[in-house]
């Protein structure tokens, strides 16, 4: 069994991400959907997710017969929350050097690198090849909303980071997920894998930034929610002027009075 705090017996540090699990609820139908398609010849024996979360991806990865999977995130989630066995849980500051003590045949770490700052890009795909010779990868482009986005690029900068450490990225998978029906539009968008081969690093072609077209309404989507936010904050802590209030309180309570009006055709009883 694995210590919740890790296979090496150091102490994480608290608070390291600026990240709340239970804002941002993912489907399992997402990897479902799309590890078929990363991995058609069958799934790795041994995985690790950097940056898991609640454990959608290690979910569907389990369902598919793996038994060997460790997830990794760099805030403390509750037990109950966790989609995967609890004691396959470590946590880790992913902004510092870290190390499981072993390797695996798949690493994953999938929209979780926009969340550190830049300075520790490196570090992040420094642990990430630490434990595999195969990394599964996406980050936020420029541009992606999203909670504490901070350090969104284009697939070429992190490809870049990989071609230092002796890896080649390709992006077929991009390609293959596209028009894959049950896949969020950012893993279509932004995902590549890197593997391990010193020889060819840095002589693939770059990777190219693209935008998905589901991605456009999402952060049309992200967008407008972010506004209707914001007002209703605005509204709920005073900031509005005390003319916004009357105007709108009087404009809600001629609306609700018109709608009991006898032939208005909604006088219901609400």
């Amino acid at each position: 069994m694995l210590d919740r705090d890790g296979m090496t017996g150091e102490v994480p540090t608290a608070g390291a991400i600026d990240y709340d699990h239970s804002r941002n609820r993912h489907s399992v139908e997402d990897p479902r959907a799309a590890l078929g398609i990363l991995f058609p010849g069958g799934l790795p024996g041994s995985c690790v997710d950097v940056g898991c979360g609640t454990g959608t991806w290690l979910r569907a990865i389990a369902e598919g017969g793996v038994a060997d999977y460790i997830g990794v995130d760099g805030v403390d989630i509750p037990p109950g929350e966790l989609l995967f066995k609890a004691d396959r849980f470590v946590r880790r500051d992913l902004r510092t050097k870290w190390d499981l003590g072993r390797r695996f045949e798949a690493a994953f770490c999938l929209e979780v690198a926009e969340h550190l700052e830049s300075e520790h890009a490196g570090t992040l795909v420094e642990a990430l090849v630490r434990h595999s010779d195969t990394v599964v990868f996406s980050a936020a482009c420029p541009g992606q909303p999203g909670q504490h986005h901070i350090n969104c690029q284009w697939p070429s900068y992190w490809q870049g980071l990989f071609n230092a450490r002796g890896y080649v990225c390709d992006d077929e998978v991009r390609w293959r997920l596209w028009e894959k029906d049950g896949v969020d539009p950012w893993y279509k968008q932004n995902m590549f894998i890197a593997r391990h081969a010193p020889e060819e690093a840095g002589r693939e072609p770059r990777l190219r930034p693209v935008i998905h077209p589901e991605m456009v309404q999402f952060i049309e989507w992200y967008a407008k929610k972010e506004a209707v936010e914001e007002l209703q904050s605005e509204i709920a802590t005073g900031r509005k002027d005390l003319a916004w209030y009357v105007e709108n309180g009087a404009r809600a309570f001629a609306a609700k009075l018109q709608r009991k009006l006898p032939g208005s055709g909604n006088d219901k009883p609400e």
